[in-house]
């Protein structure tokens, strides 16, 4: 681990304080997993926000703001996984190997997705 990326550090705190604060019982670790799916709803609401696609609100966010929501995303479930007992940075680590193993080789994105035969 780098000792200067602050990402694992906080991800860590952040876990020990929801486990003192809440506990680790299957509801509270359901409830963790479960806030992944209200920020991902954060998430999509500043997309819309930046679409302008409510006509009561207008323009409401920026990319910037889509940004944040979605590393809230992110940073939410790796706490998620280290509530589970699991190494989060071996998790992401897993999940971009199999995402790279599944992309096809050579440059250009004409060929993804592919398509049935």
């Amino acid at each position: 681990m780098d000792e200067t990326d602050p990402i694992w550090p906080a991800v860590d705190e952040a876990r020990r304080w929801l486990d003192l604060s809440n506990g680790t019982m299957p509801l509270e670790l359901t409830c963790r997993i479960l806030k992944v799916t209200e920020e991902a709803g954060e998430a999509a609401q500043a997309w819309i926000g930046l679409l302008g696609q409510n006509p009561r609100k207008g323009v409401t966010h920026t990319r910037d703001d889509v940004a944040a929501e979605l590393a809230d995303v992110a940073f939410t479930a790796l706490v998620a996984i280290a509530s589970l007992d699991l190494d989060p940075q071996r998790a992401l680590a897993d999940c971009a190997g199999k995402l790279r193993s599944r992309l096809p080789a050579g440059p250009g994105p004409s060929a993804w997705p592919p398509h049935p035969a």
